[in-house]
């Protein structure tokens, strides 16, 4: 077992573990918790995030939120729910993830079973100590159509184009918007508090469409 420890999160890594045994930890260790799984044929993380983390990601869900509103788009979030696919051996719970063009398909579902079930539309990473590249093969083979990566400062928006993750400056999601330039207002809000940064987005996002 390797751990590393930083001031924005904790993470276990294990090696040689069976699909059963991913399957028996996350039974056991309940939804209840604040660690997030990921499992990629035989290597499983354990990753608990701490207060910075946690920070990012929720602004970044309330501008996810500010762009729904703005867009007349309807937004199912699933969190950190556990996406996986036993016949790829493969799963991840994501930092967060949005159903947007396919929120009516689960709209009403306790349970997302990716089997028969489209994968969300949008997963966000935050990566403030430890890179979450490794993940990109997980959800590409799951099939998220777009992923979005905050790390020191920076917003970087990925595709899948052909079962791989292009690095792109807009949202198709969004209507082609330029979001990599919400990293900008995310910088702001530790200058003028979150609720005006909120403000000054939806305003930027009017001014765009």
């Amino acid at each position: 077992m390797v751990t590393t420890r930083a001031a924005s999160e904790q993470r276990a890594v294990l090696r040689n573990i069976s699909w059963q045994t991913f399957e028996t930890m996350l039974a056991e260790m309940g939804e209840d918790r604040a660690s997030r799984i990921t499992y990629d044929q035989g290597m499983l993380e354990v990753m608990t995030p701490l207060m910075p983390h946690e920070h990012w990601n929720c602004l970044l869900k309330m501008l996810i939120f500010v762009l729904g509103e703005e867009l007349n788009l309807e937004i199912f979030p699933t969190g950190s729910t556990t996406l996986k696919r036993e016949d790829l051996r493969r799963g991840a719970e994501p930092d967060s993830s949005y159903y947007i063009r396919n929120e009516a398909l689960v709209r009403n579902k306790s349970e997302i079973d990716l089997n028969r079930d489209p994968a969300p539309d949008l997963v966000v990473e935050i990566d403030l100590t430890s890179s979450s590249l490794n993940k990109f093969d997980i959800y590409a083979s799951l099939g998220v159509m777009e992923l979005w990566r905050y790390d020191e400062g920076v917003l970087y928006i990925y595709q899948l184009q052909q079962g791989k993750y292009i690095e792109s400056n807009s949202s198709l999601i969004f209507a082609q918007l330029p979001l990599i330039e919400i990293a900008r207002f995310l910088e702001e809000s530790q200058r003028i508090g979150v609720m005006k940064m909120t403000r000054n987005f939806r305003e930027w996002v009017k001014e765009q469409i």
